[in-house]
């Protein structure tokens, strides 16, 4: 059969990667959006878009019976899931068939034999992939603390507790005591009922400091099964990749026989049927085992478009038309090397807490090898309901070195206003030398925190962004001006009186004062006198100025009270302070405030308690995770001021502990 209309089941990023393929394959698409996703730009590439009511990932993309509804209403002859989401949902797959749909993806029974990671990992023993020694506790039942000790002592410490029908790391938890482990069951289960609609957890024995290496592989409805070379995935943080590449810099070509073999083995004793990821750990003794099967398209499957030539998501649609897999994929060669990151609203340095706002600007320059697959752009919002994930940039170069200076310099030159991301992180990956060295392995945020690789802004970068910001100010309000307006920026005949601004970065306070003179321009931040200092040009976007005989281009854009700020020397957000702050403002010694936008899922705590610290007070889900908010010292409760089901901001107060030593 032919593709005619296609719905995508999925948003963002890669709605919009799966519509550009369609498209070129003149095939009509369909998108489905949510109600904070309606300004994103997949839902404006797509030929048709149909709303799924509602903001929520259980009243959107998780509702199949809606999903397929907007099919039937816009005449779709097929339906692909991208991944996440409904993407490895038997039910869901086997109602599209039922509907008439095509469903772009293996058989609903595929799905649902490697849906759950314990049943696929007995599929691959039998087929003599190698496994893990592990153990499970269905959804039915909650466990015991008896039965979660006995399972692990036959298991052996550490122990990985992981979600049986997730991945993309939610539901996943590391334990090296039976206490720990007991707590690490109960919330892997919430945060995998939440994400996936099965608490199913099992335990698995920790393999410490692998490298994380998949293969990809392509089946057809005529029995070929092969494989697409493998891809290093171990550049990690709370157990989910951020940074991809292919080929694997770690894998010999002994060793990518064995792996690809013993991936096309997994895949020919499930008669797989699309394309799909055979996961591995491999240790440091270069012995590998089975993790899972992901049944649907990965992430990071542009590295591997890059090495091949090819490009995934046609062939998932030929292989749906019934096509038989060409020879140009039976013949692929590896060429080249492809590094991909994941860029993610997220505050780093807060333990990777994901954050949400409105993305002002967002530009990341783009040149030979290098891509970027996008979900948002400039003046759009990041929203609290879903995965942070901002854009994808994907380098390609003739070496593993070409493509890593690429992308970092593609990345340390882009423009993000708006959100915190992890691009510091990702650039300090790329340049340091463990990582340029290919010494990786699952363990290097571990051996690498990521204070050292985001690495502190300069005192020389944020005395020129301070004054830059300043400087741009005042143009701004010499142009806005009704008298004189034509004068350039900075022009005196008398010298000006001395003009002060308040900034913030982070915690670091930043006092500029300058003035005019006849000969120039004068200023000092922090006091300490600016040398020899000439002013360019200055408009309310950009500054061109010299400091002690260094010239430099600043440019700034300010929204509200805040200032971005971008140059060679790196990127701040700026806040203005008032002048006159509001007395009012002073929060009450002992207050625990929300540390992302989300929804309050538990209150593990009532007004009068006395908690330890590091004791829960509340629990906060945000885009899939759940987050604890604990008592920072042992104390008295005395104020509970949210309840389960409230939405909170960031920074909104949740509740107050009294210091013991108080009280």
């Amino acid at each position: 059969m032919t593709i005619t209309k296609l719905l995508v089941a999925n948003r963002a990023e890669i709605a919009a990667r799966v519509i550009r393929t369609a498209q070129a394959m003149d095939i009509a698409t369909v998108a489905v959006f949510s109600d904070p996703d309606a300004d994103l730009p997949f839902v404006r590439a797509a030929d048709e878009a149909v709303r799924l009511p509602g903001a929520t990932p259980a009243e959107t993309y998780l509702d199949g019976e809606a999903i397929v509804d907007a099919a039937r209403r816009t005449g779709a002859d097929a339906v692909h899931p991208g991944y996440g989401f409904l993407s490895e949902n038997a039910p869901f797959a086997r109602r599209c068939r039922d509907a008439g749909l095509t469903f772009v993806g293996p058989a609903p029974d595929t799905i649902e034999a490697m849906g759950s990671k314990t049943a696929a990992k007995a599929l691959m023993a039998a087929a003599g992939v190698p496994v893990l020694p592990g153990a499970v506790f269905e959804d039915t039942a909650e466990p015991s603390p008896t039965e979660i000790s006995n399972a692990a002592d036959a298991v052996g410490f550490p122990v990985l507790v992981k979600a049986a029908f997730g991945g993309g790391g939610r539901g996943m938890r590391i334990a090296s005591t039976p206490e720990e482990l007991v707590e690490a069951v109960a919330s892997a289960r919430r945060e995998a009922t939440a994400a996936f609609g099965n608490g199913t957890v099992f335990l698995e024995r920790y393999v410490d400091a692998p490298r994380h290496i998949e293969v990809q592989i392509l089946g057809d409805a005529h029995g070929t099964v092969t494989h697409l070379f493998e891809r290093e995935c171990s550049i990690q943080r709370r157990y989910q990749k951020i940074i991809e590449e292919a080929p694997s810099p770690a894998v010999t070509g002994e060793l990518r026989d064995q792996l690809c073999q013993a991936a096309v083995a997994a895949g020919r004793a499930i008669g797989y049927v699309g394309a799909g990821t055979v996961e591995f750990v491999l240790d440091a003794t270069g012995h590998f085992y089975f993790l899972e099967v992901n049944t649907r398209l990965q992430v990071e499957h542009p590295v591997t478009e890059l090495i091949t030539g090819l490009d995934l998501v046609r062939l998932q649609l030929e292989v749906a038309e019934g096509k038989s897999l060409p020879p140009e994929v039976l013949a692929a060669e590896v060429r080249g090397h492809a590094i991909e990151v994941r860029l993610y609203a997220e505050d780093v340095l807060a333990g990777f807490l994901p954050v949400s706002g409105d993305l002002h600007t967002f530009e990341i320059p783009r040149g030979a090898g290098l891509r970027v697959d996008a979900g948002f752009a400039s003046g759009t919002r990041v929203s609290t309901f879903y995965d942070s994930m901002l854009a994808k940039v994907i380098a390609y170069g003739d070496t593993r070195d070409d493509a890593r200076r690429a992308l970092g310099a593609s990345l340390s030159r882009a423009k993000l206003h708006g959100v915190e991301t992890n691009r510091d992180l990702l650039v300090g990956i790329l340049r340091e030398a463990e990582f340029a060295e290919a010494s990786i392995d699952t363990g290097y945020l571990t051996r690498h925190p990521a204070e050292q690789l985001c690495g502190a802004l300069s005192e020389r970068c944020l005395v020129l962004h301070a004054l830059s910001a300043a400087i741009a100010g005042q143009a701004r309000s010499r142009a806005d001006a009704r008298v004189l307006a034509s004068l350039p920026s900075g022009w005196r005949n008398n010298p000006s009186a001395r003009q002060n601004v308040d900034f913030l970065h982070g915690e670091t306070h930043l006092a500029v004062t300058y003035r005019f003179e006849r000969d120039g321009l004068q200023a000092a931040v922090n006091g300490q006198e600016l040398p020899s200092l000439v002013l360019h040009h200055a408009t309310p976007t950009l500054v061109d100025l010299e400091i002690g005989g260094v010239r430099r281009q600043v440019e700034v854009k300010q929204v509200g009270d805040v200032a971005y700020v971008d140059s060679a020397l790196g990127h701040t957000a700026l806040v203005e302070r008032p002048r006159f702050p509001d007395p009012g403002d002073a929060e009450q010694v002992g207050s625990l405030r929300a540390p992302m936008p989300g929804t309050v899922v538990r209150v593990e705590a009532s007004v009068g308690e006395r908690v330890e610290a590091g004791a829960t007070i509340v629990a906060i889900e945000a885009m899939k995770m759940e987050h604890a908010v604990r008592a920072p010292v042992d104390g008295l409760v005395t104020a509970l001021l949210v309840e389960v089901g409230h939405q909170v901001d960031t920074g909104a107060p949740l509740a107050v502990v009294e210091d013991e030593a108080h009280v």
